[in-house]
């Protein structure tokens, strides 16, 4: 028979999160990255589902469970399939296991932490924008997300409303500098001179101006007049959304060229 690993934590704290997650795998967070304050690396949509239905189980039941009762209750394929995602997560500081000891599997404190904080705000009536990540305003990069969440009230009322950080001095002539907060909204159509979050092949997201051109391409207009405009073929672009304001924190940007 296995022996069923005891894993240690607050009794409290455990109620809280398995009530979190007790909505099941479609009330997940939907983000593309997604990170957990004290863990320094990303996490697939699936990874985040593997962890979540950790937390909610272990939150239930006093121990991990086995591999199979993760592949049944994620629909995975395999055993194999269950043990590359557990290693990922390990490798990437979320969780832990013991050796050679079945249901030993441990999620990291700081996860906990941060989605304890995450409920105690929205149980307390905060109302908070996620961060996911610094947006380039100069050449596309790859977008990654980040453990924090902007308080911003009035714009926090839709779920389709995000935060992100500036990166770069492309969109500087609209006065969107690097270090500013752009705050975007999710839609699936913009209109010509809108500045929009658009993703490039999948992989990496920039902030432009987003022109329709006559040969059916889109232009992707810096507002820099050192910088020269992207073309791309329409289905090598996804807009990711629509900036509906800018967010300057001057203290902070003043301590960094102080620092500088």
């Amino acid at each position: 028979m296995p022996v069923r690993g005891r894993v240690p934590h607050t009794g409290r704290l455990w109620s809280e999160l398995a009530e979190r997650f007790s909505g099941g795998i479609q009330n997940l967070v939907d983000f593309r990255w997604v990170f957990a304050n004290n863990v320094g690396m990303a996490l697939t949509p699936r990874q985040k589902e593997v962890l979540d239905f950790l937390v909610d189980y272990i939150g239930r039941h006093g121990y991990s469970p086995s591999f199979e009762e993760i592949a049944a209750g994620l629909k995975l394929s395999s055993l194999a399939t269950v043990h590359k995602h557990i290693t990922a997560l390990e490798q990437k500081g979320y969780v832990r296991r013991r050796f050679n000891e079945s249901r030993s599997i441990e999620v990291s404190p700081g996860y906990l932490e941060a989605e304890r904080e995450r409920l105690q705000a929205r149980q307390s009536g905060q109302r908070e924008v996620p961060l996911l990540g610094r947006i380039a305003a100069g050449s596309p990069v790859e977008s990654v997300a980040m453990p924090e969440s902007l308080n911003l009230g009035e714009f926090a009322q839709s779920e389709d409303i995000y935060a992100l950080q500036v990166k770069g001095d492309s969109m500087i002539e609209d006065h969107i500098c690097s270090g500013d907060y752009v705050l975007v909204q999710r839609v699936a159509e913009v209109r010509d001179g809108e500045i929009v979050v658009a993703l490039v092949d999948g992989m990496e997201t920039t902030l432009k101006r987003f022109y329709r051109e006559p040969d059916g391409r889109i232009r992707l207009q810096p507002a820099n007049a050192e910088l020269a405009p992207i073309y791309v073929e329409p289905e090598r672009l996804q807009i990711q959304g629509r900036v509906l304001a800018v967010v300057r924190k001057f203290r902070s940007q003043a301590m960094s060229h102080r620092a500088g």
